[in-house]
């Protein structure tokens, strides 16, 4: 009898190495770098893309593990963090979606050019510079053997989120690349305080989640720009009562007293991509024109902090939002 129980454990060893049986062995990882750009505006991106200093800038791909069809190719949702960098609930989601089958790709914009936050700053990784990594993303991952490149969408949070809901703006997208679209674009409380000049959206479905409550990115602008884009393009918009920035974390409300509140802040943004200062309309061009213009309408300190069930909806909306959009 022993000797039977020793042959079987052995069998089973055996087989186990041929079926992965352990949910971190049903997903490949792999590290995957490309070359990106260093723009400080959405000017530089629209007038002067190719001149613009090059950055090698990397991601973690997780793809999901079917030892049945070894040639499968899945969907991919890239995530793009905020200005702390990526949390514990950012990777709550991409955790969510690999288990209902999607590929997913961790973009380190901050990692890639040895920066922590961008907090209270805005200037050291710009948004048009993720912007301009997410379509490199794209690019790179559109060759991937094992992803369905017509199934790539996009979503992030707060910065990322105004990466995945300006990577939808079309003079943006033009200048870096014409040909490839995100499938579908989910922005959790990005800032949306801009009167545009430009209302060219992509048609692809955009949906925005923010909270009622949001000093660093107040919701009100977000809803008047659904509503003008409205007949424009594919968008709509989810508000959740009596929620705060960050209301998909875990955990109670905290103050930020590093992060700018835009909360009184409209910028105008002209169609060649610059935002223009309130009153004087000069373009926030660079680092100190930027700290300037905020001058006018910002104030430092910030709420920030979970609501559940604003969370709980919150991820079944995204849940249901990708697989509608990439199936």
């Amino acid at each position: 009898m022993k000797t039977f129980f020793l042959v079987f454990y052995s069998f089973t060893l055996f087989i186990s190495s041929f079926h992965p049986l352990h949910a971190d062995e049903s997903f490949i990882s792999e590290r995957v770098t490309f070359t990106s750009h260093n723009p400080f505006s959405f000017s530089d991106v629209i007038n002067s893309y190719e001149k613009l200093k090059k950055q090698e800038v990397f991601g973690n791909l997780v793809i999901p593990y079917d030892s049945l069809n070894p040639n499968k190719k899945f969907p991919l949702i890239i995530g793009v963090a905020g200005s702390m960098g990526w949390k514990s609930h950012h990777l709550d989601y991409l955790k969510m979606y690999q288990d209902l089958g999607f590929a997913t790709f961790e973009l380190n914009s901050f990692k890639s050019r040895d920066i922590e936050s961008t907090v209270g700053e805005q200037n050291q990784v710009t948004t048009a510079a993720m912007i301009v990594d997410a379509y490199k993303a794209l690019e790179t991952l559109s060759n991937h053997p094992s992803i369905n490149n017509d199934k790539i969408s996009i979503t992030g949070w707060s910065l990322g989120g105004a990466v995945t809901l300006f990577s939808a703006w079309l003079p943006l997208k033009r200048a870096i690349n014409k040909d490839l679209n995100f499938a579908s674009h989910l922005a959790f409380y990005p800032p949306c305080f801009f009167e545009l000049e430009n209302l060219e959206f992509s048609q692809s479905p955009i949906h925005i989640l923010i909270g009622e409550v949001d000093d660093w990115t107040p919701s009100a602008p977000c809803v008047d720009l659904v509503n003008q884009l409205s007949n424009f393009s594919n968008i709509d918009i989810t508000v959740y009562k009596d929620s705060h920035h960050g209301f998909d974390r875990e955990g109670g409300l905290e103050i930020n007293q590093n992060g700018y509140s835009f909360k009184d802040c409209m910028f105008k943004l002209t169609e060649d991509g610059d935002v223009l200062m309130n009153y004087l309309n000069i373009p926030m061009s660079n680092a100190f024109l930027q700290k300037v213009g905020f001058l006018f309408c910002a104030t430092k300190g910030v709420t920030i902090g979970g609501n559940s069930y604003a969370r709980e909806q919150s991820f079944k909306f995204a849940s249901d939002f990708m697989i509608k959009t990439l199936n």
